[in-house]
């Protein structure tokens, strides 16, 4: 073989195995902490789906629910150090790493889903959504609504002052603490997974949790009362690496955001539906659904909790509170 032939013959295979690349499939984990029969995961399911079709392929994301690669922290960790490309979580995860996002978690600010999605789109989220990337390079790609946390309880609650000293279960998180505790009661934090058997043998008497997840984690079976306290309403961030938005094209960001977003969408209209039906489901298994005047609870979380100490701006607060 002549030494034109070899470079030849060299130069076509370095052509190949490029264009071979340029059309190679790139692997992406997607990660969350949700149940496979959430639409946290069947969304997300859907979403990685959409991504592959809407790429030609070029993308192959492999979605690992409920807690498969650890715990929320972990995953959270897990997009720093880019183990993870894509995670579903909370904002007081990322009000570890910029404080002021956590004031969406500050009790009343939001009236409803509603108001909750208007925010989304709104110049105060885009300001706190940068200041996030700009602390870690992640960007929040969509929000969707968790659903309305509410309070259930061995006895009825019909105002803020009957939550004094009850022993309820609140997650360990700043602004969760907000409302049972300007009420009075004794937080104590313990694991999710132990809730039910902590409410069971009277270790807490109360906790808080949207309708969803008092039905999906059966509370109902060991608490007497659901109290619609309704003090947040809750969201989760779905969020991508800064390794991977900095390996994006602008066109293929533009996919992946269209794609997060619609799955956002997607499955708020499923967590408000189902949220709908249950109060009349809960009523009917002969739980007592209490109806209370929210205005007292706020009141209360207002004179007694300083939005300063959980490192939150006032300004930020009034812009949210102002979008209609």
């Amino acid at each position: 073989m002549t030494f034109r032939l070899k470079t030849m013959l060299g130069a076509a295979a370095v052509m190949v195995a490029s264009t071979l690349s340029a059309h190679a499939e790139t692997a992406l984990k997607w990660a969350h902490v949700y149940e496979t029969s959430e639409p946290f995961h069947t969304e997300s399911v859907w979403a990685a789906q959409e991504i592959a079709k809407r790429t030609d392929g070029r993308y192959k994301v492999d979605v690992f629910p409920a807690s498969q690669l650890g715990k929320e922290a972990d995953l959270n960790q897990g997009l720093k150090l880019g183990t993870v490309d894509i995670i579903i979580s909370g904002s007081s995860f990322a009000a570890r790493d910029f404080k002021p996002i956590g004031v969406t978690y500050y009790p009343y600010i939001f009236r409803d889903a509603n108001h909750l999605i208007a925010y989304t789109k709104s110049d105060v989220f885009k300001r706190l959504a940068k200041g996030y990337e700009d602390k870690t390079g992640n960007h929040i790609a969509a929000v969707t609504y968790y659903g309305t946390r509410h309070t259930t309880s061995n006895k009825p609650i019909e105002k803020c002052a009957d939550l004094n000293g009850v022993k309820m279960r609140v997650p360990d998180v700043p602004a969760y603490l907000a409302m049972p505790r300007a009420c009075g009661a004794n937080t104590t934090p313990i694991a999710f997974a132990e809730v039910y058997l902590a409410l069971q043998n009277g270790t807490v008497d109360a906790q808080e949790n949207p309708l969803t997840t008092i039905e999906a984690k059966k509370f109902y079976e060991v608490q007497k009362n659901i109290v619609l306290t309704g003090h947040i309403v809750d969201h989760l961030n779905t969020l991508f690496s800064k390794k991977l938005w900095d390996s994006l094209s602008d066109a293929d960001k533009k996919i992946f955001t269209e794609v997060a977003q619609e799955a956002s969408e997607r499955a708020t209209k499923k967590i408000e539906a189902r949220e709908q039906q249950l109060v009349g489901e809960f009523k009917a298994k002969g739980i007592n659904v209490i109806e209370v005047d929210k205005s007292d609870f706020e009141k209360n979380v207002v004179e007694k909790v300083k939005l300063e100490d959980f490192g939150y701006e006032k300004a930020d607060w009034e812009a949210i509170r102002a979008i209609k």
